[in-house]
């Protein structure tokens, strides 16, 4: 039994299996996730977890040099959350929604938290440690 970090044995296995330049997002409750893109569901009602608090559990765990955002976060609560923690997902990078909802189609995974907040929806670009 792991003693600290991801528990969700499904998240854990596919975190493990990323590699340099692989993309997952991180999603509100409410964002349409493309056809054959695998999505870890750990909305377990309005509001849980928070998007902050799943954001926060991958970056513990994950080496990310980069993420991309909806434009429209911009002012908003979840916008005001990705530039707090911008020190921890290296560069930035602004896109139109509908163009973030295309790049989605590339993802490794989605992960799926109860956010019930517009906009609260990260793509994170993973990194190496060296």
């Amino acid at each position: 039994m792991k003693r600290t970090g991801i528990m969700n044995a499904d998240l854990a296995g596919r975190m493990a299996a990323l590699g340099h330049t692989d993309t997952i997002a991180v999603a509100d409750v409410g964002l349409p996730v493309p056809e054959g893109v695998p999505v870890v569901d750990l909305a377990v009602v309005q509001a849980v977890p928070t998007f902050a608090q799943v954001l926060d559990a991958l970056l513990d765990e994950l080496v990310i040099d980069g993420h991309t955002y909806a434009d429209e976060a911009a002012g908003r609560e979840s916008g005001e959350l990705l530039t707090d923690r911008t020190s921890r997902m290296g560069r930035a990078r602004g896109v139109p929604h509908e163009e973030f909802k295309q790049l989605l189609g590339g993802c490794a995974f989605v992960v799926r938290t109860g956010a019930n907040t517009p906009y609260a929806n990260v793509i994170l670009h993973c990194g190496v440690p060296f």
